[in-house]
């Protein structure tokens, strides 16, 4: 139930009424659709150098720093205001089946593999340099969510595919908002469900999530249809601890979401590999080494023993090592996971947030002398009529590294005290707590300790006029 002494965002004045408006969701996803059909246009038609085109600066600059800190800040909120699943109305009403997502598909595994896959793709094709790329990238998500959508009966795109979904999904469990009833009563009482199910005027939860039995922001899109539909305004938007979800066992079978989640915290540190120095001579050894050719391959090679084999070589490490008398390695290493995978959430949204806003920080402004060429372009001289294309930096570089080590510090130690905590609840003695979580904390240690070598070398500012940093 509803903790009575957490305020409810959806019974705030104005902004609650604005959220629990029918057409609330509308006014939130029209802009983000704007600009979404402005990042395909400018994609196809605009100058083809990255720095100066808005669909690179704004899909691989903007969007993916500022997605982070709303996360972090406030909670699932570009997902709600998703502009691919604008169209979610028309596809549901020319449904071509409506038949049911397969059972055998119903976990977190292809979300794992198509986030492999985007960021193999980012770097094998230079999507960061692509405008055209870009623009391509996003019409396929705009063609694949409309038709999952009309195809199966709930909102397979967004809960089981989409790789943007589930990187959001899994850093809203740090969120410090959450879905969830004002009366256990009034839901029990209840025969129409309208929360999920929708009723006349709305669809309903499209994840299918039933108010009442919400414990996590998992696979919450913050799309609010559950609180419009529901007849009893019994429906509530919590403020809530924003570590309650990274040191709670993940509900099973939660394998594949615990192996989501730790794949996504090393791809972190991946990705930010990938844009430093040392990863060009890495990829000429294997090339030289094992005669490979193919970038793509080599690629393929290189991040999928980051991002996917070690990660599940990790698990089952830490599985042999905590494994009880009695139990498989895989039980053990499922039962390890759904433990406390979750407690390096804060890490990993640590490791995010310092890549993703090292590029804000670096290029945040390069969005106005991109915009003003736009308008040149198309003859309008609303903003000037020459391009400052001396602006970029949101903060000054100095400022940038300090403030890396500190959010990855701050994710460190929250992260450590999340695994203390779920270790202490869960085991009959301090003694025990510790030997449980000892291997976590040294993952969590080399882990901290790669990010920030990672960040102490020069990065790349990809997509910018500006070129490496100090």
């Amino acid at each position: 139930m509803t903790n009575p002494r957490a305020p409810d965002v959806l019974h705030i004045p104005v902004l609650g009424e604005i959220l629990r408006w029918r057409r609330g969701r509308l006014l939130f996803q029209i802009p983000l659709f704007l600009i979404l059909m402005l990042i395909i246009y400018d994609g196809f038609t605009g100058p083809q150098f990255a720095p100066e085109n808005t669909a690179t600066v704004l899909a691989w600059v903007h969007y993916r720093g500022l997605v982070i800190l709303l996360l972090l800040l406030a909670g699932n909120f570009f997902c709600m205001s998703c502009p691919f699943t604008l169209p979610r109305t028309i596809a549901r009403r020319l449904s071509l089946h409506g038949g049911r997502w397969p059972a055998k598909l119903r976990n977190k595994w292809i979300s794992v593999f198509s986030l492999f896959a985007i960021f193999w793709l980012y770097e094998w094709l230079d999507l960061w340099a692509s405008p055209l790329l870009t623009a391509w990238v996003a019409v396929a998500y705009l063609l694949l969510s409309f038709a999952l959508e009309a195809w199966f009966a709930e909102s397979a795109f967004c809960k089981y595919v989409c790789p943007l979904g589930a990187f959001n999904f899994t850093f809203s469990m740090l969120s410090p908002l959450q879905i969830t009833e004002r009366s256990q009563q009034v839901c029990r009482d209840c025969r129409g469900k309208e929360c999920v199910n929708g009723d006349q005027r709305v669809l309903g939860c499209g994840t299918e999530l039933f108010v009442p039995t919400v414990q996590s922001n998992m696979d919450c899109v913050f799309c609010l249809d559950c609180a419009r539909a529901c007849p009893y305004d019994n429906v509530a938007l919590q403020i809530r601890s924003p570590l309650k979800e990274a040191r709670t066992r993940l509900a099973a079978p939660g394998y594949a979401l615990a192996f989501l989640i730790l794949s996504l915290i090393f791809t972190g540190v991946m990705s930010a590999f990938g844009m430093v120095p040392p990863v060009y001579r890495l990829q000429a050894w294997l090339a030289e080494a094992l005669l490979i050719r193919s970038e793509a391959a080599l690629l393929l090679l290189m991040f999928g023993a980051g991002n996917l084999l070690l990660p599940a070589v990790t698990l089952f490490l830490i599985g042999w090592i905590n494994k009880p008398p009695g139990r498989s390695l895989l039980q053990s290493a499922r039962s390890e996971a759904s433990q406390f995978v979750p407690a390096l959430l804060p890490l990993g949204a640590g490791i995010w947030l310092a890549h993703y806003g090292f590029h804000l920080a670096t290029s945040g402004l390069a969005i106005v002398p991109v915009f003003q060429s736009f308008l040149l372009d198309h003859h309008i001289t609303l903003l000037g009529d020459r391009p400052r294309w001396d602006l970029s930096m949101l903060l000054p570089l100095d400022w940038i590294f300090p403030l890396q080590v500190a959010v990855i510090l701050a994710g460190t130690f929250a992260s450590f005290a999340s695994l203390a905590l779920s270790g202490l609840e869960n085991n009959h003695t301090p003694m025990q707590a510790l030997r449980r979580i000892l291997p976590w904390a040294v993952l969590l240690v080399l882990l901290a300790v790669a990010a920030l070598s990672v960040f102490n070398l020069p990065m790349e500012m990809r997509g910018t006029l500006q070129i490496g940093n100090p």
